[in-house]
């Protein structure tokens, strides 16, 4: 705050008597506990340790911010809002304060305007981007809307900005969140949005957010199969492991990857991140990384910026900054590894559990190791137990992870066995056999 500060106090002295004393002091003002007003930061220590008095403290003084902005605003002004950060919880409290306060977004657009070099850049896992959000006075006369049809306007018009972000190069944790201001376009010229099927209740800024990351996340992995497995591919039915794999296998490759852009993924996927080490045996721990995440986020967990904060060895002051703040839970370095076909030993890759159906992924890592084995009949087995000689995103997933894989490495040797391996049996099975053996006898 106080780097914007110093230049403004150059910029507009001597303007207006008003703006002189604005910015009378030399640095901006801090947060003063008898006012409950001041710089906005979400920072535990100021409340002694207290993380619900802090993020408490925090939501109520953007909620007054927004409004005292909405009564300056003219009725056919704009404002603009410039915000960055990887962690959910801290774009559902902006969320909540630009609708609270009265406003509607009907712009947006994803700008780099973080230089990879700056000190907070270095080591982490810091956005390149802002989301610039571009906001008028929402009509008094606006009524509540359903959910259903925000989802379907959602639907319907975000795949095309989509496409012009993704075609401008943004990639990543930025292109995740640019995603939220179209979206916001849907869910916010409402003043509340209630729920079709639950008579009462309304649809949280949380279900709005995760619904609209669940868009974009189906859109990148729709893009990366197409673009890696030479066709159009459905992911409406790939599970979320398998969507998670892809992500971070297409963004990190088998490198270390900062733990920021995995929480956000993770959570983008409807995963708990911590889950990923443990549960699912699909990463490890890399430097600094003992909790990946200490904010085990969920889809709507509160505690989920604080934690993931405190993880950030001395960032605290930047976790909560609300315009251009950057994001929290960068973990000081720490990073997560996806672990190879060959070292995952345990969950989900010999059967089902759980009574849930074992990840895609899962399957394709068992199929290597049976294939490595050299164990076909196994291999047929396990493909025809599992319905996948059919399966139209079996064929798409095998064929992005051997164009993920490294050439020449035993990992796509194994995967481009497997999968002439199944088209070969494909081709000679079924209605193929017998139209193949009616050939002959009428030749």
């Amino acid at each position: 705050m106080d780097f914007f500060y110093v230049w403004l106090r150059r910029t507009l002295h001597g303007l207006t008597p008003e703006l002189d004393a604005a910015f009378a002091a030399p640095l901006a003002p801090k947060w003063d506990h008898e006012t409950g007003d001041g710089e906005l930061i979400d920072d535990a220590s100021r409340f002694g340790g207290d993380k619900r008095a802090s993020k408490q403290a925090y939501e109520d003084g953007m909620a007054r911010a927004f409004q005292a902005c909405h009564a300056a605003l003219a009725p056919d002004g704009r404002l603009v809002v410039v915000f960055a950060h990887k962690q959910p919880d801290a774009w559902e409290t902006l969320v909540a304060a630009i609708i609270r306060a009265g406003f509607v977004v009907d712009g947006s657009w994803p700008i780099q305007t973080e230089m990879g070099n700056r000190t907070r850049a270095i080591s982490s896992a810091a956005l390149s981007s802002s989301v610039w959000l571009v906001c008028r006075k929402r009509p008094e006369a606006a009524r509540p809307g359903w959910d259903t049809g925000v989802l379907d306007e959602m639907r319907a018009s975000i795949p095309a900005k989509l496409r012009a972000f993704w075609d401008a190069g943004i990639r990543g944790p930025d292109f995740v969140w640019a995603a939220t201001g179209p979206a916001l376009e849907a869910y916010s010229k409402y003043p509340l949005v209630r729920l079709a099927d639950a008579p009462g209740r309304q649809m949280s800024v949380a279900d709005f957010l995760a619904q609209a990351r669940r868009i974009v996340v189906e859109f990148v992995v729709g893009r990366v199969l197409s673009a890696l497995g030479g066709g159009e591919a459905e992911t409406l039915d790939l599970d979320p492991l398998t969507t998670y794999y892809l992500l971070h296998r297409h963004d990190f490759g088998l490198a270390a990857a900062p733990v920021g852009p995995c929480i956000l993924y993770a959570v983008s996927c409807g995963l708990r991140d911590s889950d990923l080490a443990t549960r699912y045996d699909l990463v490890e721990r890399g430097k600094g990384g003992a909790e990946p995440a200490a904010a085990e986020s969920d889809a709507g967990d509160d505690d989920a910026t604080d934690e993931a904060g405190e993880a950030a060895d001395g960032d605290d002051a930047d976790d909560g900054d609300a315009v251009a703040s950057e994001a929290g839970g960068s973990g000081g370095g720490a990073t997560l590894k996806l672990k190879a076909w060959s070292q995952r030993k345990r969950v989900g890759l010999a059967a089902d559990g759980d009574g849930r159906p074992t990840p895609l992924i899962d399957r394709v890592h068992r199929l290597m190791q049976l294939w490595r084995a050299g164990d076909v009949a196994a291999v047929d087995t396990y493909l025809d137990a599992h319905g996948l000689r059919g399966s139209a995103l079996f064929h798409h997933l095998l064929q992005a992870l051997i164009e993920l894989a490294s050439a020449g490495s035993e990992e796509r040797s194994l995967l481009e066995s497997i999968s002439n391996h199944v088209n070969a049996r494909t081709a000679v099975s079924g209605p193929q056999q017998g139209t193949l053996f009616e050939v002959a006898i009428t030749d």
